[in-house]
């Protein structure tokens, strides 16, 4: 198995849902970056588990233990790693699951890749308790970013049949990115937030869960970054947000509306303000042949509905090889989507900190 990501900076994401400690070592972060531990620790705050009944009870503080990597509250150059305990761990929910293979779940497929010694605890290495250490890592990232002027945010722009405002993709406000950062229900209309949350609370009393949809711009970035053909800037925010688990889709500017538009609506004309070159529209996303043209690079993610719900299901019980009717124990996120927010930002600042450097 393995966790690692990156070309000039590299990530190694390690640990279990229910080990002793989740982690990650960052390789190849060039010394003297200025690093402030409270926003680190207000970014796993935006993350962590157990803040109320829209998220998994599971309560963990998420602090985080940096045992290298900064000294004097600057990066020193050599690798950093950075570990989070397991504090508030009930294994024993499964036990007596450890046979069964759930639908939605990576249990199958994990039982035959790594021939039935994958940890099953909590979904083990494929949980979304791995995500900590990214945010981590994408907390580092970003206050390299900062420095360039470059400004990252997500909101929830669909949570089950509940639509936010789209961002306006050719005016992306670096304030509103920002306020996006301080919002438990990061939304464009502040109106929906109590109907967002009245669709998590429907499901979780229906014993089931919901899906969503987050939108994320990065502004300031500028033209140039990316090549063709396979390091495209697609191909790179693409590769990393592909493995944030329970993420099945994504698209970038007008994504598959492309299908229903003619070329000439598609198409974003360029001006210049002074000697800023723009464009008029943004239908790409900030982004034309993978490189960044300097305009908002804007994309969206499908975050699938969270597969342990507490309505019975048909599992596979892989010592009888039968299916089996199994009601999933467990603490687990009625929608995945709201706590992913903060992943896909640190997903943004990881990949475009490995494209600058």
């Amino acid at each position: 198995m393995s966790s690692i990501w990156g070309e000039k900076i590299k990530i190694s994401v390690f640990g279990e849902s229910h080990g002793i400690a989740v982690g990650v070592v960052i390789d190849g972060l060039p010394p003297g970056i200025e690093i402030d531990t409270d926003k680190i620790s207000a970014e796993m705050g935006r993350r962590k588990p157990g803040r109320d009944r829209y998220s998994t009870p599971r309560n963990e503080s998420d602090d985080v233990e940096i045992i290298s990597g900064i000294f004097n509250g600057h990066t020193t150059g050599t690798p950093l790693c950075g570990i989070i305990k397991n504090m508030d761990i009930r294994s024993k929910d499964y036990d007596a699951m450890k046979k069964f293979m759930r639908p939605g779940h990576a249990d199958y497929t994990g039982h035959i890749r790594y021939k039935g010694f994958a940890d099953y605890r909590g979904g083990g290495h494929f949980s979304g308790r791995l995500t900590a250490p990214i945010v981590f890592a994408g907390a580092i990232a970003y206050q390299y970013l900062q420095k360039k002027g470059i400004t990252i945010g997500t909101h929830i722009l669909k949570i089950g049949s509940i639509n936010d405002e789209p961002l306006n993709p050719a005016k992306v406000s670096k304030d509103l990115l920002n306020k996006f950062r301080d919002m438990r229900f990061p939304v464009i209309s502040t109106e929906i937030e109590e109907k967002i949350k009245d669709e998590i609370e429907n499901a979780r009393k229906d014993l089931d869960s919901a899906g969503g949809i987050l939108e994320t711009a990065a502004v300031n970035v500028p033209a140039g970054l990316g090549s063709p053909m396979f390091c495209s800037v697609e191909s790179r925010l693409s590769g990393f947000v592909f493995s944030i688990p329970a993420v099945k889709g994504i698209e970038f500017g007008s994504g598959f509306k492309f299908a229903e538009m003619r070329g000439s609506k598609a198409n974003d004309q360029f001006t210049a303000d002074g000697s800023t070159v723009k464009t008029v529209t943004n239908h790409s996303g900030g982004i034309n042949g993978g490189i960044t043209n300097g305009m908002p690079v804007v994309f969206r993610t499908v975050i699938r509905p969270t597969p342990s719900i507490g309505k019975p299901q048909q599992a596979l019980d892989i010592s009888k090889m039968e299916s089996t009717e199994l009601k999933i124990q467990g603490r687990h996120d009625p929608c995945i989507a709201v706590r992913a927010v903060p992943v896909l930002d640190a997903a943004a600042a990881l990949v475009f900190m490995d494209l600058l450097l």
